[in-house]
This record gives structure tokens, sequence and C-alpha cells, in this order.
């Protein structure tokens, strides 16, 4: 190409989804391409996409009209699981020109020619038993803090999930690598590292092509904390039954990793456990929050949890709602269950109707921002640090402590990317806390 393509890249979903597209972009300038902001007139456009739900499905539909309208003559690259599961279906969508599987898409610029628009999408899926090697990728540039994929495929079967027929099964980055990942990292002056990928706390399965496990979390955790130039490194979400004591116990005093955990649920009820396949009941879930607590009285643990999935009669929300009223948590992630194809739920008996889960999702939500606001009280009057973020929300820098207190103060470029001592006071009208400076 002699004059240089601008492109753009839109991303759905989860922080693997960010990692992975942060690296294909950098593959994209590697090979004499511009990136530009999806808000920007581009030649071509790639929409990374996600299934976990319906919504993500119908929300590609938009993206696609979007970019179009910024330039009808653009290409349109759709990647990622929604591109895996049904690649036929979106390469019949207008205005859609490659669909890239599981495999696929990190080699995008090879199955790029001259850019002129197909009349019908082309299609280049694997099988996904085919996905059975492991692509490294991080983010940065798009944000104050780095994705560092560590993992990625899944071998648990959960019966209302598509991620294992998206994304293959489970494997691992090799140590080494993650390492020199987050040395680059690091170099560049990022302060915080997020680790991600499908099934982060099974890492170690897969890292040189077999099912054994070379390395464990645990190991990954304390190298890892040895690495220079982090500030801070953050767990993303792990399964409470890979969630170890001693993880537990390593994170509570180490250098680097901050006291937050993200731990999916999925259901207060044992009985709608089972029914999901899940690997654990509430008494295991209850046990690594209490133990999580008793190590860091101050950390913050987030919640998945959906609402409506079969057989969820009003008793066993309720009981879903009282367990989490109870625990002592931070947040909620809900998520309101959805039909997924190729899926045992959607089988299942005792549909719950939409309005039904509406209302269900609407109590929970409610009740995360009172656990949110319950435990930015138990913060005020502490002393914390504060990593603050890159953008002006109407006059205001965000930012956030090492226990996810988010905060806010005006507007001041040179706080971006920095970190400061702070004590937070008081939470404002927004559900946000201010703070005295202790050091600037």
């Amino acid at each position: 190409m002699t004059a240089q393509k601008n492109v753009a890249f839109y991303t759905l979903g989860c922080k693997l989804n960010f990692s992975e597209t942060s690296t294909i972009a950098r593959n994209f300038v590697n090979e004499g391409f511009n990136r530009v902001d999806f808000e920007e007139k581009a030649d071509v456009y790639v929409i990374n996409t996600c299934s976990v739900t319906d919504n993500a499905d119908k929300r590609f539909k938009t993206i696609v009209k979007n970019a179009l309208k910024k330039n009808e003559d653009a290409f349109l690259i759709a990647i990622g699981c929604y591109a895996q599961l049904k690649p036929e279906e979106l390469a019949a969508i207008d205005g859609v020109d490659l669909v890239l599987g599981a495999t696929e898409k990190f080699n995008v610029t090879s199955y790029i020619n001259d850019l002129t628009k197909n009349n019908v999408g082309e299609v280049h899926s694997c099988e996904i038993t085919e996905a059975d090697f492991y692509v490294g990728s991080y983010s940065i540039g798009d944000r104050t803090r780095a994705f560092l994929k560590v993992q990625d495929g899944c071998d648990y079967k959960c019966t209302y999930c598509t991620i294992p027929l998206a994304r293959g099964i489970s494997r691992s980055d090799t140590l080494n690598n993650v390492l020199k990942n987050a040395s680059e990292i690091a170099n560049k002056g990022i302060k915080e590292i997020v680790l991600t990928g499908v099934n982060i706390g099974d890492y170690g399965k897969g890292e040189f092509g077999n099912k054994k496990h070379e390395h464990t979390f645990l190991e990954l955790v304390k190298e890892l904390d040895t690495v220079k130039g982090i500030h801070r490194l953050r767990i993303s979400s792990i399964e409470p039954n890979l969630l170890k004591d001693e993880t537990i116990a390593f994170v509570a005093k180490s250098n680097s990793f901050v006291p937050h955990f993200h731990i999916p649920l999925q259901s207060g009820s044992d009985a709608l456990l089972k029914k999901m396949k899940r690997r654990y009941l509430t008494n295991t879930y209850t046990d690594r929050v209490d133990k999580i607590k008793k190590e860091m009285p101050n950390a913050c643990i987030g919640v998945d949890v959906i609402v409506g999935f079969p057989g969820e009669t009003d008793e066993l929300f309720l009981e879903t709602y009282n367990y989490l009223n109870e625990m002592d948590i931070s947040y909620l992630h809900v998520f309101t269950y959805s039909e997924r194809p190729n899926t045992e739920a959607i089988h299942l008996e005792g549909l719950v109707p939409k309005k039904v889960r509406a209302k269900r999702s609407k109590m929970l939500r409610g009740l995360s921002a009172k656990k949110r606001r319950s435990f930015y009280e138990s913060q005020l009057g502490n002393t914390l640090t504060v990593l603050f973020e890159s953008e002006n929300k109407e006059g205001y820098i965000n930012g956030f402590t090492e226990n996810y207190v988010k905060v806010k103060t005006p507007w001041n470029p040179d706080l971006v990317n920095t970190l400061h001592t702070v004590k937070l006071t008081e939470i404002d009208e927004d559900g946000l806390v201010r703070f005295d400076f202790i050091e600037s």
C-alpha cells in the first residue's frame, strides 16, 4: 500500500478481549497502518466481539452501522468470540467484509489484500478443537493500567457458557513470557497490571502444549511480585475453587499485589450451582471470602452473579439475594441469563420470564449499589494510595485506591498516571469518594 491507511478498533466484552485488541492493533501499526480512534474516519474498522450475552450480539450490528456512517467504503473486520461461534451470521450482515475465528484473528493483516469491500463477507474460521496453541498479548496505551493475558480457554463445562466453544481448551503462556511481557509494560511507565484470562486460576495447564501443569497460579503470582518497576498487580477474576489459601496469604504480604479480588459466584443457591455445573458450593465461597477478610480486612471483593437461570424460582432467587446481602462483599456484576445456542442450559426446564429476570436484575443492582456505598463508608478515614486515570470527566479526574475505591478531584493533567497517598474524607452525591492529599 502506498498511502498510509487508518485503522480503528472497537472492543466488546472482557479485559481479555481488550488485551488481544491492543496486541492486534500493534501488529497493524507494525505493518504500516496508522491507528485512529473508532469515532474517526478510518479505512479499516476491526470489531472484537463478545458472545457472553444476547445483548453483546445485538450491539455488534449497531457498531457496524456507526462505522459505515463515518466511511461507507471502509473495510470491516469481525473477530472475537461471536466471530468464532457464528461466523456465517456475522458475514451476512451488510457491510461486514471479513470474519476471522479464534486462531486466525492474530494474523489478521495477512488476510487483507487491497481493502476492496466484498459483496459477501469472507470467512476464515477454524474448528475450535484447532485452537490449542497460545498467543500472548497485553494492552498498552489504551488505559492507565495494562491488561496482561496469562491464560486462555477453559476446560470447565458450565451449562450456560459458550466460552469453551469460542476459545477452546485451557492453555497458558509460559512463565518466562509472562515475566517478559510484564517487564515490557513496566518499562513503558505503566503503574498497574491486571492479570487476565478465561480461567486464570488454572494457570500452568498447557504451558508447553501439554495438559499437565508446569507451574501453578501461586508460582506465577510469586514470580510476578519480583518484577522490577511494577507498582501494582491486580488479579482480575478467579474461580473460588482455584483461589487457594496460600495465594490469599501471599497477596496479603506481597510487594505489588493489591487487596482486591473478583470472584465469580453466579448463584447463592446450591441447587442452582449444581444445575450450572459449577465446581463449588456456597460453603466454599463463604470460606474464601472469610479467609480474604481475615488476612486483609480492607480488601475489596467483587462478585459475578447470574439472575434468571432456568429453574430459579422466587424462593431460590431470594436465597441468592439473602446470601449476598449477608456476605462481606463490596460490589456485584449482575448478568441477566440469556439463552445461548449449543449450551446445556437451553434445554433445561423452568424458563424464567424475561420480565421476571429484569426485575431480579434490578434488585441485585440495587443491592450492589448498597454494598459499594457501605464498603466506601468503611474506608473513610483510611490512608491509601491512589493511581489517577487519564480522562477529564466533566472537570474532574478519577482514580482508584489499591483496594478499588473510586475517588475524584478537580481535573489536573499533572496527576495522570501518578500515584499519591491520600486520606479518604467523604462520599459525594455521585457515590465517589473525596480525599485530602497526604503528600503530592
